[in-house]
């Protein structure tokens, strides 16, 4: 089965996506990490904060992890506490990360992923000498830069930064082990989820919000530009809940959430955050109030999810469905096409 190798040490190519804003816990990025993957959690915007959870992460895992944040909103000072952490891995997305900040990442130790949507993008990321770029497309959940499919973006982000030696990550709607050896086959050398690994035991989202996802058919997401517009570039791919249909057609090119009444409230980082409607903050496992009203992201890879899950069943999972492909049914077809073109030739 092929591995990340030594370029960022570690045992499997399978990444867990930054949900946040306390989505993707210690105990979800913790399950992923023993598991010999990556997890990657959101900064919090608060210092206390980032060093609990960055505490919490270690006291349930032994293996490298990382932080990850948005070059789109402040985060100048918060880079340097991150740093100071000393966490193996950091992601950037929704931003430029020049190459001098890319050297004072490595400086202090910590391999940089980059997030991208678009092939201009990954091979600015690789002339600034990222370890690894996470080419996200279309098909991801949450908020997305990428207007182009996965299958279309990938290879053509591969092809761009061949040249730099750096490995791309896939993600966008991959959930299981065929997605995976898709990714592969088109020059990925490892995938990022977010939405498998939402609907996992570890995930700190609402019991509603995990329901959906299992619940969610092959139309099942779309993507509107809806929730968190005060807040967030762009729109923003979301589960096609009763909430969701009949808001769609009702907001105005200047409404968002500042004008909307307050429809429940989450415990985030110890502080309690009011949620108003159309709010871009997703129900988490504290969330009280009126939770199929609010913003439930989701990839379009959710048609496949079935149940929810121990993060290290799915990881395992993976693996073992992608290998089955190709120790069996692909070799096994490039045997039998090879029989074939041989018993031909014998023929002609």
């Amino acid at each position: 089965m092929a591995e990340w190798g030594g370029i960022l040490g570690l045992q499997n190519g399978i990444v867990v996506a930054p949900m946040g804003p306390d989505i993707t816990g210690p105990e979800l990025v913790a399950a992923v990490a023993n598991a010999g993957g990556l997890g990657l959690i959101r900064a919090p915007s608060q210092v206390e904060a980032l060093k609990a959870v960055v505490a919490r992460t270690r006291e349930l895992t032994s293996k490298p992890f990382g932080v990850a944040i948005v070059l789109a909103f402040p985060h100048e000072e918060l880079l340097h506490h991150i740093y100071a952490e000393k966490v193996a891995f950091l992601q950037v997305y929704f931003g430029e990360f020049p190459k001098a900040r890319v050297d004072e990442a490595h400086a202090m130790g910590v391999k940089v992923l980059h997030q991208v949507g678009t092939v201009a993008d990954a091979v600015k990321a690789a002339e600034a000498g990222v370890d690894a770029i996470i080419c996200q497309g279309f098909e991801a959940g949450g908020h997305i830069i990428s207007r182009t499919g996965l299958w279309t973006l990938l290879p053509s982000v591969v092809d761009a930064v061949q040249a730099y030696k750096v490995p791309v990550i896939a993600a966008g709607g991959i959930v299981d082990g065929r997605g995976y050896v898709a990714a592969l086959a088109l020059g990925a050398q490892g995938v990022c989820m977010g939405t498998r690994f939402l609907a996992t035991v570890e995930a700190n989202a609402h019991p509603l919000y995990k329901q959906q996802i299992v619940d969610a058919g092959p139309d099942g997401t779309e993507f509107p530009d809806i929730f968190g517009r005060a807040g967030w570039p762009g729109g923003s791919r979301v589960l096609r809940t009763p909430f969701f249909e009949t808001w769609k057609h009702k907001l105005g090119a200047d409404e968002n959430e500042n004008h909307q009444p307050v429809i429940g409230h989450s415990q985030v980082f110890g502080q309690t955050v009011d949620i108003t409607r159309l709010s871009g903050f997703a129900p988490n496992a504290t969330t009280e109030g009126e939770i199929d009203s609010m913003a439930m992201y989701a990839g379009t890879g959710s048609a496949l999810i079935k149940e929810v899950l121990p993060a290290a069943q799915v990881v395992t999972g993976i693996l073992e469905e992608a290998r089955a492909i190709i120790e069996h049914r692909l070799s096994g077809l490039l045997t039998s096409r090879a029989t074939r073109l041989s018993e031909l030739g014998t023929m002609l």
